[in-house]
């Protein structure tokens, strides 16, 4: 984005316009001060947020504070806002609780900052407040029953999806330029397609998960609005910490140079359906437009899909090996919300599908859950097997377009409905989360006016290619140039 050429801005520039790699280059220069930076953020916050519903902490006088302060760490991002999803990414001092009614009425405060939230802070980032999710993060919606439904700015009807819900609405909104997000099974890259923005999923291990070591399949980055924001905030944040149970591998490095990298024609599979779950003819129409795109940049694009999709009993095998190591997740999720309240949770503490969640993961044994790491170990290897032959492959992000508010949540009559009701928004996504490979959700479609996502997979530890390519089809899509309705 070409920034103003004046000593100081003048008085109409919108800052909503500018991402935040541009915000930090202009506070380098000296032509935006940290503080304008963040009661800016916190102006459009304050303006949108009634109808959206993405923030539901506030740290406004923490953040103003920080921003003029000379404590401010001279990071790359200095004085650029972030905004926090309130699961698993804790700041000490501030509220984290998950989507949980129990959590919210203790009042519950953590007591340590994640890596993550240590490396934005290192960055220079300057944290305004945190944002909605669903509980523990289990649907592809974020309605938690405690803090009420985001909204999507494309349209209030709508979810933005889930569970990165509260981060994708407030960036898609321009209230900031990015925000952090988290994907166990596509929670990043839902919402990305939900609300027209980038979702990069790192590779598993690129992105710290500690102190707390993550046992499931979550990986943390942000939603944005350009790929040049998504390359230059995981190079700031994908810095292993010592005892880290996995690393992934360095290519490419540094990633900000990667979205201007030319890496030559690319041999690209494309897979426009699916065998679990019926596709809408838009989501395919737009996995279908892109790659007519990639052909047109002069990469070879096959009709092409890993062995291990042709196979129903390969994919029954697959789903039944990811729901035991989500349900399995939710009942360990529990038990840690149970020992910060100090006490045994009931049925009243937590929503009707997260307590069958947790009763269905109780029900499974520890042989199964091995047996399940066994699967999962073999649907790693089926599917590395294709990249050897190919460097991406293409797919929708989504087999549905987004949903109406409502439609993805449970009931006390049918408390897996949210469940059932996701597996088309991660018919796609989540058997990425299961070989750990890095993919993400690119804006490059639409259906009755809301986004709809492409999703690019990379062979693990490629992110370099993901950006190189994001980049080439951001340059003909211009997305960012296309607001919500809704829009600061």
């Amino acid at each position: 984005m070409t920034l103003p050429n004046s000593s100081r801005l003048s008085a109409g520039t919108d800052l909503s316009q500018i991402d935040a790699v541009g915000l930090a280059a202009l506070i380098r220069s000296g032509q935006l001060s940290p503080t304008e930076a963040i009661q800016s953020t916190i102006d459009r916050i304050e303006h949108l947020n009634g109808e959206l519903n993405a923030v539901i902490h506030e740290q406004y006088e923490q953040a103003l504070e920080l921003a003029a302060s000379p404590k401010l760490p001279d990071g790359p991002f200095r004085g650029v806002p972030m905004l926090i999803k309130d699961l698993w990414s804790t700041e000490a001092g501030q509220p984290h609780h998950a989507g949980n009614r129990a959590l919210k009425e203790m009042g519950f405060i953590a007591d340590a900052d994640s890596n993550l939230v240590t490396r934005y802070k290192q960055a220079g980032f300057v944290i305004v407040g945190r944002t909605n999710t669903p509980e523990l993060g289990l649907v592809a919606t974020t309605e938690p029953e405690v803090y009420g439904p985001s909204r999507n700015p494309w349209n209030t009807k709508y979810s933005p999806g889930g569970s990165s819900g509260g981060a994708a609405a407030a960036v898609a909104a321009g209230i900031l330029p990015a925000a952090n997000a988290s994907d166990g099974g596509g929670s990043i890259r839902i919402p990305a397609a939900m609300c027209g923005l980038v979702g990069l999923k790192p590779s598993r291990g690129r992105v710290s998960q500690g102190p707390r070591e993550e046992w499931s399949f979550s990986c943390q980055h942000v939603v944005t609005q350009t790929m040049r924001d998504t390359a230059a905030i995981l190079d700031a944040s994908a810095l292993p910490f010592p005892g880290d149970g996995v690393i992934a591998p360095d290519h490419g490095r540094p990633y900000a140079e990667c979205v201007e990298a030319d890496l030559g024609p690319l041999r690209i599979g494309f897979m426009p359906d699916n065998h679990r779950s019926e596709t809408h003819p838009d989501c395919v129409a737009a996995t279908r437009r892109t790659a007519d795109l990639l052909a047109d940049l002069g990469h070879a694009v096959v009709e092409s899909r890993p062995e291990a999709f042709l196979h129903l009993g390969e994919l029954k095998e697959l789903a039944w090996a990811f729901t035991v190591n989500w349900s399995a997740g939710a009942v360990v999720n529990l038990r840690i919300i149970s020992d910060q309240l100090g006490r045994a949770l009931t049925v009243d503490d937590v929503e009707a599908g997260t307590w069958a969640m947790a009763e269905r993961g109780q029900g499974y044994t520890a042989p199964d859950y091995l047996r399940s790491q066994g699967i999962l170990g073999d649907w790693r290897r089926s599917m590395a097997s294709w990249w050897s032959d190919f460097d991406l492959l293409l797919t929708p992000t989504t087999a549905q377009p987004p949903a109406q508010i409502g439609k993805l949540t449970p009931t006390d009559s049918d408390p897996v409905r949210g469940s059932r009701g996701s597996l088309p928004y991660s018919v796609y996504t989540s058997p990425f989360n299961c070989t750990g490979q890095p993919a993400i959700s690119l804006p490059m479609g639409s259906s009755d006016g809301l986004p709809v996502g492409i999703q690019l997979v990379a062979a693990y530890g490629r992110e370099d290619q993901l950006l190189s390519v994001g980049r080439q089809l951001e340059r003909i899509a211009n997305w960012s140039a296309s607001r919500a309705p809704i829009h600061a």
